[in-house]
Formats: structure tokens, sequence, C-alpha cells
């Protein structure tokens, strides 16, 4: 089995209660690899600002999509 890379992981927002401005709840993120927040509990996105900031990964639960649904939000990115 191969092994997700961060830039290949969903998350799916479920939380936002110090963030309502930045983050939509049952939004679906895009994870950005950051080895150092990951120790921290942290992940990386892009929120609604359009920038990539830090969130507590408590807010998020990694979600596995269809490969067909990985390949439209790659090409609308």
């Amino acid at each position: 089995m191969k092994k997700k890379n961060a830039s290949d992981q969903f998350l799916l927002c479920v939380k936002n209660d110090a963030y309502p401005v930045s983050l939509e709840v049952r939004k679906i993120y895009q994870e950005l690899p950051d080895a150092q927040a990951a120790v921290k509990k942290l992940v990386r996105i892009v929120d609604e600002s359009g920038d990539d900031y830090l969130y507590p990964r408590d807010y998020f639960v990694a979600i596995e999509l269809p490969k067909a649904a990985v390949q439209a939000i790659g090409k609308a990115s």
C-alpha cells in the first residue's frame, strides 16, 4: 500500500471556535507539508484568507477522497 504524502492529505473541518472567519465547518482543506507543525499537533492549510496558517489538528478529521475528486481538486488549484 502506498503511503500518502502530506500534500495528498485532505482534512474535513469539524470545528472553528477560535477562527470562525478563517475556517468553514464541513469544508475540505488540503494539508500542506510541515513536519514542525505536526510535532506540535498543528496542521498547515490555506484558509479563507487565501494564505497558509497553522491550526489545531483537532479542528479537522482526515478523510480519504476518491481519485477522481483528488484530480478535480488538483485541476481547480
